[in-house]
């Protein structure tokens, strides 16, 4: 007898060979029916969906939970000048105790008409260290406290491979820190405590189950600029142990903390985690994923590599966060070593770099399905949708990134490139699975967003992005649930509702593949349930 039925729903199951159902059973944590029917005899749990929507749980395939938790309480950034920003700072700074930082999140320079510069920062919060994070998450804006902290507020420029301290024309930094500059306020805000982690943990949690959200893959934890803690780990587990680990997490791990290990020469381990722990390793509520290396930037903020210039900016093409021939070193080793490896490619010629350096492992070290990931796979020209394609890549676009930063990204790029971006269909096209995910906190992270997005394709003004990639609602959620899962290896466990699968559900007020598109981000989640248990309910 299952614990708990779920009845009188449009169950939008995500496997081919039941489509369609109105009741679902559970067991424990797992689904043990479906149902064209209503079955009989009842458990004692029954729960009536009263013709509600019932999904797969969401998974969002590309998120920052942490730092998602962690902008909940810094300043709102996303305005559309620079007086508003300031004016923000000032307001924080004047309820903000002494010696405490003012740090804000999200600030896009091409909504600011430019980005924050540190003389006005110190206008607006005299004295204080101030830390502004863009929101790509590949730049920030710090005032004069800190760059005199790390000395270079108006001395000697420190040369940052992989990132840039910017300068006047007076060699004067301007307070902008691209890439891995980034690293050089890690040296004064990091390492943070694992309470503050824990917490910011649990509170991206409850947010993520108000969406339908059940699990999420958190791209990149342990070090590098992207990193809080090089325990981050232990932040998860501290949150779980308290009952706060809202949704099921797998944590990619930054390229810096695999090390080599010391292992027999016939084991092939080159690096990775101590004991051998590699991609894998965990349970169904928390597991390592894989291994995250950038190779590039962001397009908005024309640090992606690029193999032509920017439009309207020559000689800038962006450039890698490390010479080719080291990152195709880490890849290797890390696929060698039994790793999935998930590289950050955002412009063409970093994506060429990615493919290269895949072919290489994959030649050299054989092995059955990696399931390597390309993150972003922005501006993919189609000869490299099709070599992807040829060595079962999978490519991790972001939906949502056409409304919120889909102006900046048609201006970088021109015209001419404007159909390399974000590509969906044509990654369908060719065989590609297609993951959803949406790079939270760099935009909203709410999966109807971006849904609706990848099925209506328009930036914010108006325009229209990139169109002739759009898919449809029933793609859309396929790449929320079955896609995401199979990016994460866990296609066997979840992303469809089927016997044997884990009980991860969403309960939507409607059927998106039923209503006008235009609709689909205005639709409610009413419930999320996840392993069986109703976490977030509205109205069941």
């Amino acid at each position: 007898m299952p614990e708990l039925l779920l009845v009188n729903g449009n169950v939008v199951t995500m496997d081919p060979a039941r489509p369609r159902a109105t009741a679902v059973a559970v067991s424990g944590d797992r689904i043990v029916g479906v149902y064209a029917s209503d079955p009989r005899p009842r458990p004692g749990h029954v729960v009536d969906l009263k013709g509600a929507t019932l999904l797969p749980g969401f998974h969002d395939a590309h998120n920052h939970m942490i730092g998602f938790g962690l902008g909940l309480t810094e300043v709102d950034l996303r305005v559309t000048s620079l007086d508003e920003l300031y004016r923000r700072v000032a307001e924080r700074a004047a309820r903000t105790p002494e010696g405490e930082w003012i740090t804000g999140s999200g600030y896009d320079q091409t909504k600011t008409g430019g980005h924050p510069h540190r003389d006005a920062l110190d206008r607006a919060a005299p004295g204080r260290r101030v830390w502004l994070k863009h929101a790509s998450g590949h730049m920030c804006v710090v005032s004069t406290p800190v760059l005199a902290d790390l000395g270079i507020a108006d001395s000697e420029i420190p040369v940052v491979d992989g990132g840039r301290v910017t300068v006047d024309d007076a060699g004067r930094p301007t307070g902008l820190l691209e890439e891995r500059a980034q690293e050089l306020v890690g040296r004064l805000t990091h390492p943070y405590p694992l309470a503050v982690l824990a917490d910011a943990v649990g509170g991206a949690g409850q947010v993520y189950l108000s969406e339908g959200i059940t699990s999420v893959t958190e791209a990149g934890v342990g070090g590098g600029w992207v990193g809080h803690s090089p325990v981050e780990l232990a932040a998860y587990q501290t949150a779980r142990d308290a009952g706060a680990l809202h949704v099921r997490a797998e944590l990619m791990v930054a390229s810096e903390v695999l090390h080599p290990l010391g292992a027999h020469p016939d084991d092939g381990l080159d690096i990775g985690l101590d004991l051998g722990i590699r991609t894998g390793f965990g349970d169904d509520w928390l597991r390592i994923g894989a291994m995250k290396i950038f190779a590039d930037g962001s397009l908005i903020a024309r640090t992606a590599a690029m193999t032509t210039d920017y439009d309207g900016d020559p000689g800038n093409r962006g450039y890698l966060q490390a010479d080719a021939a080291e990152l195709t070193r880490r890849i290797v080793a890390a696929h060698r070593s039994g790793w999935q490896v998930a590289a950050h490619a955002i412009g063409d010629h970093a994506i060429d770099v990615a493919l290269s350096a895949f072919a290489t492992a994959l030649d050299a070290y054989p092995r059955a399905d990696p399931r390597h990931r390309i993150e972003h796979f922005a501006a993919a020209r189609p000869d490299q949708v099709e070599l992807a394609a040829g060595r079962g890549i999978v490519a991790v676009p972001q939906g949502r990134f056409a409304t919120e930063l889909g102006d900046g990204m048609l201006a970088s790029v021109g015209p001419s490139r404007h159909a390399w971006l974000y590509r969906q269909r044509s990654l369908l096209e060719a065989g590609l699975v297609l993951p959803g995910s949406s790079d939270r906190p760099v935009v909203r992270g709410t999966p109807l967003l971006g849904i609706h997005d990848m099925v209506n394709r328009r930036a914010a003004s108006g325009a229209p992005f990139n169109e002739g990639e759009a898919v449809t609602p029933f793609e859309a959620l396929r790449a929320y649930t079955l896609g995401s899962a199979y990016a994460s290896r866990a296609e066997h466990v979840k992303g469809s509702i089927e016997a044997g699968k884990l009980a991860d559900f969403a309960v939507l007020s409607e059927d998106p593949t039923a209503v006008d598109p235009s609709r689909i981000a205005g639709l409610e989640v009413i419930a999320t349930i996840v392993g069986g248990e109703i976490r977030y309910d509205t109205g069941l």
